[in-house]
């Protein structure tokens, strides 16, 4: 018997491998397939089975393409609808794979189909669980993301309490717990930065398996303090369950290299959202105007997903040379498939070709320091709430919204005001000016290191919520 995790950091996603004597199953796998039937081949295996856990929202699974490539049966645990072929198991129905086999433990709560598969070994016994989105490490999943239900989000915490007491809290101690998702996710809010865990640590340590809890002390405490979730959640969850094209179509459609005026041509005619993933450092010197920062080297498909508002949106890509591929994968793993072409040569060519350039001011933290003793200048933070009410400037001139939100925020600042742009470290701040600049707010100065550096100048910070928070 062979189990691999394959961790996506960006998605903070964990898909699963698991063989024996030759037959495979793949759980929750990523929109890029290929990876599994090349591995499958390398064993001399074949894939028998994808299960899935529940319709994702937060990414595009790979299932419906995995099972056209090989002939395997896509597997959704009970009340699962979908618009393709599939197979929709029964509560504690048993799946053979080789000389192991999987059971299936429906526990709905964080989607009515959710599912855990419960793997038992070579020697029937017990030897792990498959949780998805059922149980983290560290928390449980959100129960707000029912598709098209008239369910509430406390009836399905009340029932992922009951799924917690009756499906996975009875199993035993020593059993592995392999979830979906680790730290980082918006599936959940307290995720452990582990992958990987044993169900006994979890009944000893997870707020969400105290055995003393009631069931309205769990639907409390499991909604508190839940963003609301990504625009694009549900969206996601609708091309799991609707279908999608196919991954190689989506990335061959968007290998279109492009000169500049091709590029400039396309973008114009057809109202294409120029997309710029450089490093943040780059992309303040000069970019392409009205174009939008989201660099490819931090949390960049959710961050696509939060803030394009339409997974139709035609997008033309400014990348580093050789990312190109890499880029278009990453859209395509939260829906974005409509990507038409790069900048061939990338932001070196377009100012080859004499064409326009913007830039962001931005300044150090030292610098900033100055001007905010001298002038109590405009300060815009968009960090998250809790990172801002955590600890955040002192001072009436300080305003905050979170970066996630900042498509409904703009006409809580003034255009005609110099604002000082900060994050944590500097990357969400860049993103948050390019969009602020594409939307005609053009007196913006980016903080270098952002609140991380603005620290270290000594200026005075609190760590209570000040009045002028939006």
């Amino acid at each position: 018997m062979k189990i691999e995790q394959i961790y996506t950091g960006c998605l903070a996603q964990g898909a699963y491998y698991i063989e024996s004597n030759g037959e495979v199953a793949i759980i929750d796998p990523l929109r890029e397939t290929q990876q599994y039937v090349d591995k499958a081949n390398h064993e001399g295996a074949k894939i028998k089975y994808i299960f899935e856990t529940h319709f994702h929202a937060d990414f595009v699974s790979g299932h419906i393409d995995l099972a056209k490539k090989t002939g395997a049966t896509i597997v959704f645990g009970p009340k699962a609808e979908t618009n393709y072929d599939i197979y929709s198991a029964k509560d504690n129905e048993v799946f053979k794979l080789g000389n192991i086999k999987i059971k299936v433990l429906h526990t709905p709560g964080h989607t009515l189909e959710s599912t855990t598969y419960l793997l038992i070994d070579e020697h029937d016994k017990n030897h792990a669980i498959f949780s998805g989105d059922t149980l983290f490490l560290g928390d449980v999943g959100r129960p707000d993301l029912a598709i098209k239900s008239n369910l509430t989000k406390e009836d399905l915490a009340g029932m992922l309490f009951d799924s917690l007491r009756n499906k996975i809290m009875p199993l035993e101690d020593y059993l592995i717990v392999y979830p979906a998702h680790g730290a980082g996710s918006a599936c959940g809010k307290n995720l452990s930065k582990e992958t990987v865990g044993v169900l006994g640590e979890q009944k000893k340590t997870n707020y969400a398996l105290r055995a003393d809890m009631s069931k309205n002390e769990f639907v409390e405490e499991v909604l508190d303090g839940i963003a609301p979730p990504p625009q694009y959640f549900a969206k996601n969850a609708m091309m799991n369950k609707s279908g999608y094209d196919a991954f190689e179509n989506v990335l061959k459609r968007g290998d279109n290299a492009l000169n500049p005026d091709e590029f400039e041509n396309i973008a114009n005619q057809e109202d294409a959202l120029v997309l710029d993933v450089r490093n943040e450092k780059d992309f303040v010197k000069g970019y392409i105007p009205n174009s939008i920062f989201i660099g490819i080297h931090g949390g960049f498909a959710p961050w696509v997903g939060a803030l394009i508002t339409d997974l139709k949106q035609p997008i033309l890509l400014v990348t580093p040379e050789g990312k190109e591929k890499e880029t278009l994968t990453r859209l395509s793993r939260v829906g974005y498939d409509n990507t038409l072409g790069y900048l061939k040569g990338g932001i070196d060519a377009w100012k080859a070709a004499n064409k326009d350039l913007e830039t962001i001011s931005s300044i150090t933290a030292e610098q900033f320091s100055e001007q905010f003793k001298t002038d109590n200048v405009n300060t815009l933070d968009v960090r998250k709430d809790g990172e801002y009410k955590s600890e955040h400037l002192d001072g009436d001139s300080v305003k905050h919204f979170a970066l996630d939100y900042i498509n409904n925020n703009m006409n809580a600042i003034d255009k005609d005001k110099t604002y000082y742009i900060h994050c944590a470290g500097g990357y969400r701040s860049v993103i948050a000016a390019s969009i602020l600049k594409a939307r005609g707010f053009n007196n913006l100065i980016d903080i270098a290191g952002g609140f991380a550096a603005i620290k270290q100048t000594g200026l005075a910070t609190t760590d209570f919520v000040c009045p002028t928070t939006l």
